[in-house]
């Protein structure tokens, strides 16, 4: 594959540098070689071809020299400038967007994350088929073409919006059923932690560390896809869900995020988000405002955050964070378990700043509540009265809890 980028005005060497990085771990985790990369400097992409005349006929050679039967843009092509590059080059041309969307193709796993993908490749496609399928028919399968096939769906496109109107409806249903189960999981009073971050910042391997579980991890791009929800107790034996999501990505495709919406929304729901940061990335600071614009566009900002900077197994003892972060915020090694405890202890500190104080009186006969109270509340102090047979419960819950209203009303009276 070649690597083709154009750097504009408005555009700094590093960030430029530090994208096509990406986009060569992209290539990586997409299944492709990267055999060579080329950039042009240019005030901003050229509207017809992207790149000026003389690049693209460098591309060409280069294709020709290594024998490449793919063209990977880092940026986003129009129909247009796709189709021309196509024609230009020889070989198949395809954008940043289109990488990403293969990638995720190539990654989903459940009925829900294949629906996704579907709706978000069918997007993207369905203004770019024109002339596509002559090309496709040339250059045959491989990378980019994983999904519904460009062919079919040009010869149809009524077929097409059809098939996004049911992949909409389908996930209509996802959303509705993501809310009955939301809707239990608030009458169990049981808080939700939600794992956000960058990609590859180490999030399934922090869900492991917290809940010794031993969800797939991988040092690639998008490893995780589809969500993934588990149990824990606080140490206070609190048991709460922890939820890891899709690392996100800059320029994340709009249709992506408009077809992952669905599974986001476990972000938005979330009681406390944790957010995870590749400590040893020198492009922290870049990749912390990347996710927090998109946890801005799913309306999450206001959500309490606590900071995870992950990876200090790579990281010197007195080393300063390569990023700017406000408290809370914890140094962790997700892979040797470091600092997990400290983790989540501050987690239930997170959950108690939401909660209000409450002070009680529990027969002892009451067992079916004791356990509840002990599993949903945060109790930091539990005596045994033999006088009146009762326990006298102080701690912290969730201002709607529904025993903790009853026996409050109990000893009030």
């Amino acid at each position: 594959m070649i690597i083709t980028a154009v750097i504009s005005e408005d555009e700094t060497y590093a960030s430029a540098y530090a994208s096509l990085e990406e986009c060569k771990s992209l290539v990586r985790t997409a299944g492709g070689t990267v055999m060579a990369t080329t950039i042009q400097n240019r005030p901003s992409p050229d509207v017809s071809t992207y790149f000026g005349k003389g690049k693209v006929t460098e591309i060409k050679e280069l294709v020709e020299e290594w024998g490449a039967d793919v063209v990977v843009v880092n940026g986003e092509l129009s129909p247009r400038q796709g189709q021309s590059l196509t024609t230009r080059t020889d070989a198949r041309v395809i954008d940043r967007t289109q990488l990403i969307l293969d990638i995720f193709a190539d990654r989903a796993r459940t009925k829900e994350g294949r629906i996704q993908v579907e709706l978000a490749q069918l997007t993207y496609l369905l203004p770019r088929l024109r002339g596509q399928g002559h090309a496709l028919s040339r250059l045959g399968g491989g990378i980019g073409t994983r999904g519904p096939g460009e062919t079919k769906l040009e010869t149809d496109r009524r077929h097409i919006q059809g098939r996004m109107d049911e992949l909409k409806k389908d996930l209509a249903q996802i959303r509705k059923h993501r809310a009955t189960i939301r809707h239990q999981r608030e009458r169990q009073n049981q808080p939700q932690f939600t794992l956000v971050g960058y990609t590859n910042a180490g999030k399934t391997t922090l869900l492991n560390a917290l809940t010794n579980e031993e969800a797939r991890a991988e040092d690639l791009l998008f490893a995780t896809l589809d969500p993934l929800t588990r149990g824990l107790r606080l140490p206070s034996g609190l048991s709460v869900r922890v939820s890891d999501t899709v690392g996100f990505i800059r320029g994340l495709p709009t249709t992506l995020i408009a077809a992952f919406r669905a599974t986001l929304e476990e972000v938005a729901d979330a009681d406390v988000l944790l957010h995870v940061i590749d400590g040893t990335s020198h492009e922290a600071e870049a990749e912390k405002q990347t996710v927090q614009q998109l946890l801005s566009e799913l309306g999450a900002t206001q959500i309490p955050i606590i900071t995870v900077l992950n990876k200090t197994e790579n990281l010197e003892a007195d080393s300063i964070p390569a990023v700017n972060v406000k408290r809370p915020w914890v140094y962790v090694s997700a892979k040797d378990h470091d600092n997990i405890d400290e983790l989540l202890a501050l987690m239930e500190k997170e959950l108690i700043e939401q909660m209000s104080y409450y002070s009680i009186h529990i027969p002892a006969s009451d067992g079916g509540t004791l356990h509840n109270l002990r599993q949903t509340t945060i109790i930091q102090n539990e005596v045994f009265e033999e006088e009146t047979e009762m326990y006298k419960l102080e701690g912290y819950a969730f201002s709607d809890h529904p025993q903790i209203g009853r026996y409050k009303k109990k000893d009030n009276e």
